[in-house]
């Protein structure tokens, strides 16, 4: 058969759909926004083969609407204005039926094409479905998406797997007639990494290169994954093993481990945003206040290699790589927000002292709003030893500077200014 199983068994109602039951479920706010006919627009966002591109068919059906399909790598602002062009000109045929713009791989989609989708979603005269695996707060102007509500998709777990690959022996036209057996399942969802359609792609690609066995084994699975390099796919188990091999020698201070990673990366062919977006979180929480340039380096490289973009890219990603490798590292900031939100989920929402509250009106210095406040500046040292938390945690500990060079002169500065009250 010339159409790929993944598409002969594309779920056509939400009974025939699994996982994203967060979002499916009994209380999910998708099965509520089903329910109640009133459709925002949306993002998905979630690895490939968790049902993007499915939930908005299924969205469509429930609610009778037409839906329009374009993929971000092939289509550009013309396609976008001709849909919105068609659907205003349609006179009346979708009255009461906003129509959907379907977008599949929507962060690639440059600034002025996603600018040119803002004036339609805002008027209501298309709902948009936006589908991506980058994360929508970098890939997504913040203009569209203040418009949008983001949905999270979940890589599917074993048992949903499971479902799906006797869903498709038992019930594809094609499949159902060879009394396929699996007796072995595990490397076949081992492989998947959670990704539906590339588990049903390797099932389909181990029974039509083996016609006469339809007892579907590990072995056999391997046999064939290894012929076509399936165990390469940047999407699956490789892309999350090797960026975190890549991570960990930097935060190892390994310059020749982080650089051999990298081109490993590079010529798997890895997004290089995402590698660049992994070493600016890098430089926050390894190396942080041991070395304050490494975060601005790192996020100068994620743009210049938007400039640059590949072959030379490589090597920005290179320098960047090498310099956080072989940068002092202390976790401190890291550990210190952790430890404010650990203690805010024990505490509460304490009150704020007033002498710290804004007091614009009349009233608020009536009662005393931001009366007792010493500014910094009038003092020597533009420093005055005064509360600056709730009562409750007054003399709290949060951050405790790391075993460095530039830390240790924070520390002995914290010391000599707050004396006893932080015990530095």
């Amino acid at each position: 058969m010339n159409i790929p199983l993944a598409e002969r068994i594309r779920p056509k109602s939400l009974e025939q759909f699994y996982g994203q039951t967060h979002l499916l479920g009994e209380k999910g706010i998708l099965t509520n926004i089903i329910k109640n006919n009133s459709y925002p627009s949306m993002i998905f966002w979630g690895p490939p083969g968790t049902g993007k591109t499915t939930l908005a068919n299924l969205i469509a059906n429930e609610s009778k609407r037409p839906i329009f399909k374009i993929s971000a790598i092939n289509s550009g602002v013309k396609e976008i204005r001709d849909i919105i062009n068609k659907t205003n000109t349609s006179n009346g045929l979708f009255t009461n039926k906003t129509p959907i713009l379907f977008i599949d791989e929507i962060h690639r989609f440059s600034k002025s094409q996603q600018d040119s989708l803002l004036g339609a979603v805002e008027k209501g005269i298309i709902t948009l479905i936006g589908a991506t695996t980058e994360n929508p707060s970098f890939e997504v102007i913040s203009a569209l998406l203040s418009r949008c509500q983001v949905y999270i998709l979940n890589p599917l777990n074993e048992n949903e797997l499971q479902s799906i690959i006797n869903s498709a022996i038992t019930n594809d036209s094609f499949l159902k007639n060879k009394k396929i057996k699996i007796e072995e399942k595990d490397l076949l969802i081992e492989l998947s990494g959670g990704d539906a359609r590339k588990m049903l792609s390797i099932l389909e690609l181990v029974i039509e290169n083996n016609p006469n066995k339809y007892k579907i084994t590990n072995n056999l699975v391997m046999d064939c994954v290894q012929k076509k390099n399936f165990l390469f796919d940047k999407n699956g188990e490789y892309h999350y093993d090797t960026i975190s091999a890549f991570i960990k020698s930097i935060r190892g201070s390994d310059p020749n481990a982080s650089v051999y990673w990298l081109a490993r990366m590079i010529e798997g062919g890895e997004d290089i945003k995402f590698i660049a977006r992994r070493m600016i979180i890098l430089a926050a929480e390894d190396i942080g206040l041991a070395n304050p340039n490494a975060l601005i380096l790192a996020n100068s490289t994620f743009q210049s290699i938007n400039t640059v973009g590949l072959p030379e890219g490589r090597i920005i990603l290179s320098q960047c790589a090498i310099y956080l490798a072989t940068s002092p590292k202390s976790n401190s900031a890291y550990k210190a927000i952790n430890n404010a939100q650990e203690n805010i989920k024990k505490t509460g929402n304490l009150s704020i002292p007033l002498h710290l509250k804004n007091a614009p009106t009349k009233l608020m210095k009536e009662l005393n709003y931001g009366k007792g406040y010493l500014y910094p500046h009038d003092f020597e040292n533009n420093f005055i030893n005064q509360d600056f938390l709730p009562d409750q945690i007054n003399k709290e500990i949060f951050y405790n500077p790391g075993n460095n060079i530039k830390e240790s002169k924070v520390k002995k500065w914290l010391k000599e200014n707050w004396k006893n009250k932080y015990n530095y």
